[in-house]
């Protein structure tokens, strides 16, 4: 099984402890200010400046970004073991600080909100180990690269069955920077694409977006 694996896309476990380690710890403190920042700019209004245009507080509160970001996470770690600890503990130290910035400083808690990312959290290292082989010239990639298209496709923009709208231009950006980041090889992220947006239409569902 891991040779088949490593057929897809080779490990690269060439670093040391102490490196691994503090890229492992900074990855925990940056989901830690994130889930603050994020929970801040919610609870702020921004009446006629630049943040209100980009709605930063609803942005951040969506999906879209915090999928990018595990899948960047996930992507770019040395192997995909490490993809599942880097993005487990980026969740879990998102989720927590945002649910704590919201009991200690809001004066309520989401507990039931709060439950949906708990679940994902626990689910993400399944999740981040399958999307580190995203970034291949294989035909398992092909597959990997769709759904992640599907996925971001439905979060970033609105449709029906008949029709296709733009959420935000940070939707879009996050978007598009989602195929630079899983982007290997032209021939296998053009098949991706067009049978990922395919899907997004024929296999609409309305609760992801």
């Amino acid at each position: 099984m891991k040779d088949f694996l490593n057929v897809i896309r080779k490990e690269n476990d060439n670093h040391s402890f102490k490196r691994k380690l503090i890229n492992t710890l900074l990855i925990l403190l940056f989901g830690i200010v994130l889930g603050f920042i994020s929970k801040w700019l919610d609870s702020r209004t921004y009446n006629n400046t630049i943040l209100d245009y980009l709605d930063l507080g609803n942005f951040f509160s969506d999906m879209a970004i915090w999928l990018f970001i595990a899948l960047a996470l996930s992507v770019y770690s040395y192997n995909p073991r490490r993809a599942s600890l880097n993005v487990f503990l980026f969740f879990l130290g998102m989720t927590i600080s945002y649910h704590l910035y919201t009991v200690l400083f809001n004066g309520f808690n989401p507990s039931n909100y709060m439950m949906i990312w708990y679940r994902f959290t626990l689910i993400s290292p399944l999740l981040a180990y399958i999307c580190w082989y995203a970034k291949s010239k294989s035909m398992f990639s092909v597959i990997i690269n769709t759904v992640i298209i599907l996925v971001m496709s439905i979060s970033c923009f609105s449709r029906g069955m008949w029709y296709f709208d733009f959420r935000g231009i940070l939707y879009t950006i996050t978007f598009i920077a989602t195929l630079f980041v899983i982007f290997k090889d032209i021939k296998v992220i053009s098949i991706s694409f067009v049978i990922g947006m395919f899907l997004s239409f024929i296999l609409y569902i309305p609760f992801i977006g």
